[in-house]
């Protein structure tokens, strides 16, 4: 992980900052704000060298950041990369493209963006997610009692492999339909790609493979037993299925696609909002207190503005996925060149003080809190209600089953994944009085 530093412009009528500090390196990844702040202030709009190799423009102000993500000269589809060639297996998921699943939401433009998100927005609906909510319940208190009856090591768990983990694969994988005899293989693929920061890339992209095999599979399954269930009880990929045969079409590829990128998305994301989340209440008493006292007294409002604080605070997802320039473009006063890849730093944006009071206060009953974690325009993510519930419930659960948890690490022992889209923690020790009610 390396930064290669320059003197990027001074913005018009400012002295010269100095060399921008050291981005993607082990230090970084542990508390990359100072170095955001650092740049919302000098370099707002930033080129770089990634990890990979990669030239990008980082945005970090909040303004140019929601400008960036809403505007239609920035394609999600990696074709209009100016470097191609150079870039191809560096931007996106590794292995999407070699085992077919390009055509999800995450890579496309309007119109088929329009379409495929019509498409499932149909299958994956409020009143799905709300109907769901007694299964996470029911996931969450089992993964609780696992931790509390674990021979030789009650009291004490890894939060992020025994439960932030385990929570939204097991609750992805009922959603859409996978077997339970089969879940433990999508939960060791899942795995390696949570490992992707830190393992090697080819084993993320045979995982995708073997995931990609498997989906084509239960599709082709599903789609010849989809008249066997009544409609309002069938999973969501019989749901996607069915949606494609009411006059519109979802090949099967696009299925799988869609399939594959609403568990990508919907589970990693959902460990980081919960790991990171309890790490911040865990370090914020105050703030934990009195998140507890509300959950004790049946209050749910505070649940409510909290999991957007800690989504704003620290949340799961650090940079948006990739964005590429379809013309030349001027955004925060650097010309943006055809071609160029562009990531918005929502992390950098949501502890913008020009958008936030005490940005790095970590408030639970704040209200104007309209923060980037999950988008803004088109591509809003279409799961934040389903990450909303389990993180809701998982943390509501865990406060109140274990109300003396407790850090069992310094935090500066602590590890961070260094991928580049996501931020998380590799592991989250704690202790706790393992009693049952």
């Amino acid at each position: 992980m390396h930064d290669k530093p320059h003197t990027p412009a001074a913005p018009a009528g400012c002295p010269a900052a100095g060399p921008a500090p050291a981005l993607f390196t082990w230090e970084f990844a542990s508390d990359p704000y100072p170095a955001y702040a650092w740049l919302r202030e000098h370099a707002p709009v930033h080129r770089t060298e990634l990890p990979s190799g990669v030239e990008a423009w980082l945005v970090t102000r909040y303004t140019e950041a929601r400008q960036a993500l809403a505007d239609a000269r920035l394609s999600k589809n990696p074709v209009h990369h100016s470097e191609a060639a150079h870039g191809k297996g560096k931007v996106g998921i590794p292995g999407e493209r070699s085992a077919n699943l390009m055509t999800h939401l995450l890579n496309i433009d309007p119109p088929d963006h329009t379409r495929l998100r019509r498409l499932v927005a149909k299958a994956f609906t409020p009143r799905r997610v709300a109907a769901f909510a007694p299964r996470v319940q029911e996931l969450t208190d089992q993964l609780i009692d696992a931790m509390i009856d674990k021979p030789g090591g009650a009291g004490q768990a890894d939060l992020i492999h025994e439960f932030a983990f385990p929570l939204p694969i097991y609750a992805i994988c009922d959603l859409l339909g996978v077997p339970r005899e089969d879940q433990d293989d999508f939960r060791d693929w899942a795995g390696m790609m949570i490992r992707h920061g830190g393992g090697p890339r080819g084993g993320v992209a045979r995982s995708v493979k073997k995931m990609r095999g498997y989906l084509a599979e239960l599709i082709h399954r599903k789609r010849a037993s989809l008249g066997d269930t009544a409609e309002a009880d069938e999973d969501l990929i019989s749901a996607l299925i069915r949606a494609s045969d009411h006059g519109e079409h979802l090949t099967e590829n696009e299925a799988a696609a869609m399939a594959f990128i609403l568990l990508f998305a919907g589970f990693e994301t959902t460990v980081n909002l919960i790991g990171n989340g309890i790490y911040a209440l865990l370090r914020h008493p105050v703030q934990r207190e009195l998140l507890q006292k509300s959950i004790a007294a049946g209050d749910t409002e505070l649940l409510t503005t909290g999991i957007e604080e800690l989504l704003r605070y620290d949340g799961p997802v650090e940079l948006a996925t990739w964005r590429f320039a379809t013309e030349e473009l001027t955004l925060g006063g650097q010309r943006i060149a055809e071609g160029d890849p562009v990531l918005v730093v929502l992390a950098a944006a949501d502890r913008d003080p020009a958008r936030f009071d005490e940005p790095d206060v970590l408030d639970l009953t704040r209200r104007d809190n309209q923060h980037l974690g999950y988008g803004h325009g088109i591509h809003y993510c279409l799961g934040a209600p389903l990450a909303r519930l389990e993180g809701q419930t998982a943390l509501a659960t865990l406060l109140t089953r274990l109300p003396d948890i407790r850090l069992a690490a310094e935090p500066d022992d602590l590890r961070w994944r260094g991928g580049l889209i996501m931020r998380g923690l590799r592991s989250l020790p704690v202790e706790f009085t393992p009693d049952r009610p």
